[in-house]
């Protein structure tokens, strides 16, 4: 939304933003010079571009959304005892991200998000850290990795280097690779794999880890089968509980809103 836009999104906006005390002058769903001045002024309240514009990343701080009924509010109650400001920072490039790939719909949105709640517990991209699972007895971190041909790794310090990062926990030389080709970043992810950190780069691999297997993904979805559909994504049981308790609070909230 900016000015010149209108509707009842508009009024909506107006409403929230002098609930919260900017003015936009009449709640009447024309987005004018008050509200684009009102837009501007949370904005700069927030740090954000005070370009006027309500994209993602302004919704969202406002409680609105970029895709109708996400909001800050409703994703904090999927991920109880998360920090808001983690959700706030994080939420905005993830919705966006999943517009792009055309992910917006109610399924895959809970999809994406319970993916976050269990890969990560909170709503941050994170770097998988050592366990049995992927260090020896005794050994370099991540040393078990460091072979591991399924996963396109050609020996030390891959294991470490390609540890899993990021909200989906991207591991392996090979699926950096694969991964950043379908993002637009070309070799750039295998050359500086910590960037699968960077909020909007994790968001953007989220949402094309999600649409490499969006058809069966769907399907355990409209099956009912959320224990299914976690394992497309992480292969077996990890994470099923966290996943499907934030599903189905999200499913519920949503549906509400």
């Amino acid at each position: 939304m900016k000015k010149g836009s209108s509707g009842a999104e508009v009024q909506a906006l107006q409403t929230r933003l002098a609930h919260l005390g900017f003015d936009p002058g009449p709640l009447d769903g024309v987005f004018g010079g008050a509200t684009d001045s009102a837009v501007r002024a949370f904005q700069r309240s927030k740090g954000l571009p005070s370009d006027g514009a309500v994209g993602p990343e302004t919704a969202s701080a406002l409680g609105l959304s970029a895709i109708p009924g996400v909001t800050v509010e409703i994703v904090s109650r999927m991920f109880p005892g998360t920090p808001v400001e983690d959700i706030e920072a994080n939420l905005p490039p993830l919705l966006n991200a999943l517009v792009e790939a055309q992910l917006d719909d109610h399924r895959m949105v809970l999809m994406a998000l319970g993916t976050i709640r269990a890969e990560t517990a909170g709503f941050q991209p994170i770097s998988e850290g050592p366990s049995p699972f992927n260090t020896s007895p005794g050994g370099q971190p991540f040393d078990l990795y460091d072979r591991r041909r399924d996963l396109g790794n050609q020996g030390a310090p891959d294991g470490e280097r390609f540890k899993g990062r990021g909200f989906v926990q991207l591991t392996g030389r090979a699926n950096y690779g694969v991964r950043g080709q379908a993002i637009g970043l070309g070799a750039q992810l295998v050359e500086n794999p910590d960037r699968a950190n960077e909020p909007a780069i994790a968001a953007k691999l989220l949402a094309s880890f999600l649409k490499s297997r969006e058809t069966q993904i769907r399907s355990a979805l409209e099956a009912g089968d959320l224990p299914a559909a976690r394992r497309l994504v992480n292969g077996g049981r990890h994470g099923v509980d966290a996943f499907s308790q934030a599903y189905r609070t999200g499913d519920r909230l949503i549906a509400e809103a």
